[in-house]
């Protein structure tokens, strides 16, 4: 895996599918299904997230040369806590659901 920094190493499986994966493509065919006139609009979305995402991960050798190791480390770092913070956001919105489809019935 080469030479680890110093820490913990972030390891972030769900960054790319949160953008443009099987989460992206089911929100279009939810979307397209209730408002099927927008379906270009939405699917046209999704493909420009795709494309930015493989544009990223095409430029990442460069990004490297021209950023560095502490400034990419930095930026993984703060992109994990962005992660983490979507993350809880995720699950108290699902806690919130639940509990609030519970208290009905």
């Amino acid at each position: 895996m080469g030479e680890l920094p110093d820490g913990e190493p972030f390891i972030v499986p769900l960054a790319v599918p949160l953008v443009a994966g099987p989460s992206g493509m089911a929100a279009v065919m939810l979307m397209g299904s209730r408002e099927p006139e927008r379906l270009g609009e939405w699917s046209l979305a999704l493909l420009i997230a795709w494309g930015a995402t493989a544009a990223i991960l095409l430029c990442a050798p460069y990004l490297y040369r021209l950023l560095g190791a502490r400034a990419l480390s930095a930026v993984e770092r703060l992109m994990g806590m962005l992660l983490v913070a979507i993350s809880v956001q995720m699950l108290l919105d699902g806690v919130a659901g639940y509990l609030a489809d519970s208290s009905l019935a």
